[in-house]
């Protein structure tokens, strides 16, 4: 039987392109520019105008929805990687 791998599975984005994400944590001071730092190590020319902000009914939680120019899927695994592993971003969609 043939296992596959992640990698070797076919991808159903096409590269370049544009990509949403939405990054959520929580409302503090330095949530939405920790996220943005992490975002611009692998985006450098990330706009403001790419960038919605979205705070929970409670004003307790903040998601990001950030729409990028993708040119590979490597980049954006980095991102996913990168956002998933900070303490401060409690989830990435």
């Amino acid at each position: 039987m043939n296992r596959l791998s992640v990698n070797s599975t076919p991808s159903l984005m096409h590269f370049p392109g544009e990509f949403c994400i939405k990054i959520m944590g929580q409302a503090d001071s330095n949530f939405k520019a920790t996220a943005l730092g992490i975002v611009r190590q692998h985006f450098p020319y990330l706009t403001e105008t790419a960038v919605q902000l979205n705070p929970s009914r409670n004003q307790r939680y903040l998601a990001l929805r950030v729409t990028l120019t993708v040119d590979s899927q490597a980049q954006l695994d980095g991102l996913y990687q990168a956002l998933s592993q900070h303490p401060a971003v409690l989830f990435v969609i």
